[in-house]
């Protein structure tokens, strides 16, 4: 059989069925959240919220023709795509949008480069990391090569400034980068470095400085807690077990700031409770189950790979937001997937989704499998063999055996 035949399965269901219930609860919270801003400032209670079905409905549209296309072809175009990428990067510095006192944004707030960068690191990096094969190790054709790609995207995003984007980035960066079997070493000195970095750009910045500080206030003296956590806190403690009731909630009513973005899942604690909470945190971990799972049958490193890349940058997102709300980490300004309201977090989201069903539903064969015999990818972890099984065939040839 052709190698670059397709061997068709059906799309992962169960990964279907966790993102459409985080997308229909996040639209019933973004709805809370927001009528009665809308209703004061346009008369009309769903006027803010219709925007956000109208970005699910872009992002749908995206999912469908993402899955639709086959997964190799976006390493074939992984070069332009970065490159767009970072051209928007560029351009949102000088003509984007100015939001308190950033420029990360263009229309109004509505598309962020960042967002889709957030994909297309993950494309790149997945194409990039599957042509090297074992020469990853080898510091001059892996550590340091990386580090200077992702160095380059995550410093642009840092200019905007925009520093939990780049954090993210530079965690899904890593976190493939040890997936595709990164020696220990090298991945622990980029964590490092990278760790450096980041506390060095983080006191040159005040804003983030500032919220460094009033994290660790917390742990100095907890009666000191930043007003942003302080109200957060409130409103999932308000919320009990079962929660106020969807739209009864207070502190959305001016005393949580973002309460739409940013803070939607202390909006979702106070009025679905701690059971509302779980379910959300409970999708959140079927998608990274399935979204691992089909990194680890995928049959070629780049499917395998991509699958990774996708699955961290949702799930570490998820995360973070949670952990902020919670005051397990200093504030940061970054959505709920899925939940938050956001027009291109919203589509890129749903588009890295389609990405993933496009590589649980077609796997390339190289040639004829056995009947019985199910055919995955190899790489060598030197961890006795287990994990992610990518194949070499999948490889360059140049790559290093």
């Amino acid at each position: 059989m052709p190698e670059s035949k397709l061997r068709r399965a059906h799309p992962d269901y169960i990964l279907m069925l966790a993102v459409a219930g985080l997308v229909i609860i996040g639209l019933m919270m973004v709805y809370s959240a927001t009528f009665d801003w809308s209703y004061q400032k346009y008369g009309s209670s769903f006027r803010i919220a219709s925007r956000q079905f109208l970005w699910v409905g872009l992002g749908l549209i995206a999912l469908m023709v993402m899955a639709g296309i086959p997964y190799d072809w976006w390493q074939r175009v992984a070069v332009p795509v970065m490159g767009v990428a970072l051209l928007l990067l560029v351009l949102v510095l000088f003509v984007g949008d100015e939001r308190f006192g950033a420029r990360r944004s263009f229309f109004g707030g509505s598309v962020q480069p960042g967002e889709l960068a957030k994909l297309a690191t993950a494309i790149y990096v997945a194409a990039w990391l599957a042509s090297k094969g074992d020469q990853i190790r080898d510091v001059t054709y892996g550590l340091v090569p990386f580090a200077i790609l992702i160095g380059m995207v995550a410093g642009l995003i840092v200019m905007q400034p925009d520093i939990s984007t780049a954090v993210l980035i530079v965690l899904t960066a890593l976190a493939m980068f040890f997936f595709a079997g990164a020696d220990i070493f090298q991945l622990a000195i980029g964590g490092i470095v990278s760790g450096i970095t980041f506390l060095v750009l983080i006191n040159q910045l005040p804003y983030a400085r500032q919220r460094i500080d009033e994290y660790l206030q917390i742990w100095r003296d907890p009666t000191r807690v930043g007003y942003h956590i302080q109200q957060a806190l409130i409103a999932l403690g308000s919320g009990g077990l079962f929660g106020v009731g969807l739209g009864q909630g207070q502190e959305k009513l001016g005393y949580l700031p973002a309460a739409h973005t940013d803070s939607i899942f202390a909006v979702l604690g106070e009025e679905l409770g701690f059971v509302g909470c779980l379910v959300v945190v409970g999708l959140f971990v079927l998608l990274a189950y399935r979204g691992f799972k089909i990194a680890l049958e995928a049959s070629e490193p780049f499917a395998a790979l991509l699958a990774c890349g996708i699955t961290c940058w949702l799930t570490f997102q998820a995360l973070i937001n949670v952990a902020v709300m919670t005051g397990l980490l200093p504030f940061t300004g970054i959505a709920l997937p899925f939940i938050s309201s956001g027009g291109s977090a919203m589509v890129v989201s749903l588009a890295g989704v389609g990405l993933l069903l496009s590589v649980s539903r077609g796997r390339r064969v190289g040639k004829q499998v056995r009947k019985g015999e199910r055919r995955r990818a190899h790489l060598d972890r030197r961890w006795g063999n287990r994990g992610t099984r990518l194949s070499r065939s999948g490889r360059r040839a140049g790559a290093g055996r």
